[in-house]
């Protein structure tokens, strides 16, 4: 349990003034390599979704997770809501981090806390109005990290994340001021607007998927440009 121990403690170290980049939608372990040598402190493995990009076999992320060892956090984003079927992922995969891109109730965090305890959970809010603000105080509780996106889990088929979307950062400020826990930023975010949003937000993180693909592989200049300009923002 000790690497997976040491890389969350990593991921969310307090006392630093440097801005924890993820890129998410890794799909091999060359984008993993390539992610990490751009600076990324975290890589997003994306399992089975109702829709978005990203998602590779489970057997592939525990590949890129194997490979990528201790040398940043690996962060599974899963769709599961019962705590039962995460834990059978987590099993088989063994991640840094899961990323929950869908509610729980109570009941499951707790059960998911207690099967594995050494595991990151990080709650995805979806912004979409100012009543994600009472969202996500009501999860903050039972996680210990919380990811704005800007999906839309009430679509008829559920949008959990990839939209490529900039939501309303002035409700975004708002959870960052009402919730202690760290908190990273997605939705929309390339190398031309993270400053902007880092500004506006004061996020403990920033989260990538398509502002940093061409064609949908992961760009080396996009991921060098948009980790450049996060790490710029004073």
């Amino acid at each position: 349990m000790r690497p997976r121990a040491d890389a969350k403690a990593a991921l969310l170290r307090s006392g630093s003034e440097t801005i924890r980049v993820k890129v998410c939608c890794i799909a091999s372990t060359e984008e993993a390599d390539l992610a990490i040598a751009a600076g990324a402190d975290a890589l997003g493995l994306v399992s089975a979704m109702p829709s978005g990009p990203g998602p590779i076999p489970e057997s592939d992320i525990a590949s890129i997770v194997r490979h990528v060892g201790t040398r940043a956090a690996t962060v599974l984003l899963t769709a599961q809501q019962h705590a039962a079927g995460i834990a059978d992922q987590l099993d088989r995969i063994r991640p840094t981090v899961v990323q929950l891109v869908d509610e729980l109730t109570e009941h499951e965090y707790v059960a998911l806390r207690a099967a594995h305890p050494e595991v990151v959970l990080m709650q995805v809010i979806h912004v979409r109005d100012a009543r994600s603000v009472n969202e996500a105080a009501r999860v903050a509780p039972f996680v210990d990290a919380i990811l704005l996106d800007s999906g839309n889990p009430t679509a008829a088929v559920k949008e959990l994340g990839g939209t490529g979307r900039v939501h309303d950062w002035t409700i975004s400020r708002a959870i960052r001021d009402v919730v202690s826990l760290p908190l990273f930023l997605a939705g929309g975010l390339r190398a031309t607007n993270v400053a902007e949003a880092i500004a506006a937000v004061r996020p403990f993180g920033v989260d990538v998927c398509s502002g940093v693909r061409t064609d949908g592989q992961l760009d080396h200049d996009a991921v060098h440009a948009f980790i450049g300009a996060a790490r710029k923002v004073p």
